[in-house]
């Protein structure tokens, strides 16, 4: 098991979660494909957490990105910054800017060789 991780990551959950969901379980091939055409804000990270994680299979297991897919990719909420928006008459509106951790994690497909 390969893993990547992308802390702090400064969008809403729900929103990196939507296009976590479009390439979870997928070959790397594929889902960086996929990653290509999405025109979401968050799928430059999740590209760069993507080669991040194949980088690391080369280089710490010596394992070609052939055989990888997605085993896991897990997106948590980070932490919450809490501002204020000034409102009428002296009141104050709060504002919740949320961030996300990403676990990303690979794992090679089982090659069977029957006779």
């Amino acid at each position: 098991m390969i893993k990547a991780e992308l802390k702090n990551y400064r969008q809403s959950p729900r929103k990196v979660r939507f296009v976590a969901d479009a390439i979870r379980g997928k070959k790397i091939k594929e889902a960086k494909d996929i990653l290509s055409v999405i025109t979401k804000r968050s799928a430059l990270p999740l590209k760069k957490l993507l080669d991040s994680a194949i980088a690391n299979a080369k280089h710490n297991f010596n394992i070609d990105s052939e055989n990888l897919y997605i085993k896991e990719l897990r997106v948590d909420s980070g932490i919450t910054m809490h501002r204020m928006m000034p409102r009428a008459r002296g009141s104050a509106f709060a504002i919740k800017k949320r961030s996300s951790h990403v676990l990303l994690v690979l794992d090679q497909k089982k090659v069977n060789n029957k006779k």
